[in-house]
């Protein structure tokens, strides 16, 4: 695969929109059926294939359909902690913990409160 930095987002669009048209090849799936079982208007799947991507919803609804939403896996995943960054965060939130003041306000109203 090309560096995905080293293509132009219409060119990006342009894979994205083939790469579903095969799969709903693949499946022999009319892209009449594919627009109703997705909720989205045939316009919107032929637009989508020739890379005219203007709904991320639309996508996302073709993708679920087509069963290729694991494309999209690593934007969803919560992004793990390494132990080393774990322990920096954990000591640095021990470090900008609020401290008590002692001053002389504590200390007048003990001397008060003696018998």
């Amino acid at each position: 695969m090309d560096d995905i930095y080293m293509l132009t987002d219409m060119a990006i669009l342009a894979r994205i929109g083939g790469n579903l048209k095969s799969a709903r090849l693949k499946q022999n799936i009319t892209q009449q059926s594919l627009s109703e079982a997705a909720n989205v208007s045939l316009s919107t799947v032929k637009k989508i294939e020739k890379g005219e991507i203007r709904s991320f919803d639309s996508l996302l609804r073709m993708l679920r359909t087509l069963g290729k939403l694991d494309m999209l896996q690593q934007l969803v995943e919560e992004e793990q902690l390494s132990p080393n960054e774990y322990y920096n965060m954990m000591q640095a939130s021990k470090t900008n913990q609020r401290k008590r003041a002692v001053g002389k306000l504590n200390n007048a109203k003990q001397e008060e409160s003696e018998w």
